[in-house]
């Protein structure tokens, strides 16, 4: 056993040990859905309701485990840039290549109300990052009404649950009044194996997840690579593995309107939900980047909600996919050379 730990402890051993929970987070992630999808539809719950909720949650389950344990652990590198990063991810990459395999119609609703929201949610991360100042209140971790310049605490962590709670109203609103009869028409999974299903799930993302942060943090220590470049890359890139399985395989079926929705609606729960639970975990402090991470995520909000405006299909074309790409790609050469 002693042997065993001796090995993971190794560059080698800790990147097996990311790899197989990667593994586990991703089936972790595909069997709580489908356990949670299984019990709504047999409490009659319509499937827009929950591909609103359960799917865009459970879809988000890798970052929200990795992030919450590294806050736990008060890993704060890891927690921010593991958002920052997938949310990077979701848009530049994912998204850039599902519009290479087929263009992203856009629905009106998500025009109007779900990309103006992810823009929000950057936004706000900026202003946390840059302006934040202290007010002399002292309360535990909400200490300082929490905006204090260098840390992402209780009250800024509230705001964010706050912002998410008004997206998933809104979100379920629409929903009620788009309420259809196709749950009361689909083959249901017994109820032992739903729960089953979410039981074995959940565990898996508890235990993908804490081998995630451990054998990620023990690589940048030995390495010498901070655990911002760490988060941002390898960390971020796994944790969004259901989002590119999901998006790339929608586009290819020509359900493009998933596909969009998928990507905007879990960069959504990353930073309103999850950063928002992890600051009110353990305080988040800035790191020396946030800024850029921040502002990367909120011009990707930005160019998307630019490209659907720009054409009359109100569609992200392939060569808007092409730019994503490359605007990354750029993005990540210059963080890594600026280590």
């Amino acid at each position: 056993m002693t042997d065993l730990l001796s090995f993971f402890a190794t560059p080698i051993g800790a990147s097996i040990a990311i790899i197989i929970g990667f593994v586990l987070l991703v089936y972790g992630a595909d069997w709580l859905v489908d356990g949670a999808s299984a019990i709504a539809k047999q409490l009659g719950v319509s499937d827009l309701v929950i591909g609103l909720t359960v799917v865009a949650f459970g879809t988000s389950m890798p970052e929200f485990i990795v992030s919450t344990i590294a806050a736990t652990q008060h890993n704060t590198e890891i927690a921010i840039t593991n958002i920052l990063g997938s949310n990077a991810i979701n848009v530049f990459v994912i998204l850039g290549l599902t519009a290479l395999i087929f263009p992203i119609s856009s629905e009106k609703s998500a025009r109007q109300f779900d990309i103006p929201w992810s823009l929000l949610a950057g936004m706000l991360v900026l202003f946390f990052a840059t302006y934040t100042r202290p007010v002399c209140l002292g309360w535990g971790n909400f200490g300082a009404f929490s905006f204090q310049r260098g840390f992402i605490s209780g009250i800024g962590g509230t705001v964010l649950l706050l912002c998410f709670l008004v997206f998933m109203w809104h979100s379920l609103h629409v929903a009620r009044r788009n309420t259809d009869e196709q749950t009361k028409n689909s083959k249901l999974t017994s109820m032992p194996k739903a729960i089953l299903l979410i039981v074995v799930g959940l565990a898996c993302l508890v235990l993908g997840g804490e081998a995630i942060v451990r054998s990620a943090t023990s690589i940048a220590t030995m390495l010498g690579v901070s655990d911002a470049i760490i988060g941002l890359t390898i960390v971020a890139l796994g944790t969004s593995l259901p989002e590119l399985a999901t998006s790339c395989i929608a586009a290819y079926k020509h359900n493009s309107d998933l596909a969009l929705g998928n990507v905007i609606g879990s960069n959504i729960f990353n930073v309103f939900f999850i950063l928002g639970t992890s600051a009110v975990i353990h305080p988040l402090s800035i790191y020396p980047g946030l800024w850029l991470d921040a502002a990367m995520v909120t011009i990707s909000s930005l160019l998307v909600m630019a490209f659907v405006y720009s054409t009359n299909k109100h569609e992200i074309k392939r060569w808007h996919g092409a730019l994503l790409l490359l605007v990354y790609a750029g993005y990540l050469t210059y963080r890594i050379i600026n280590i």
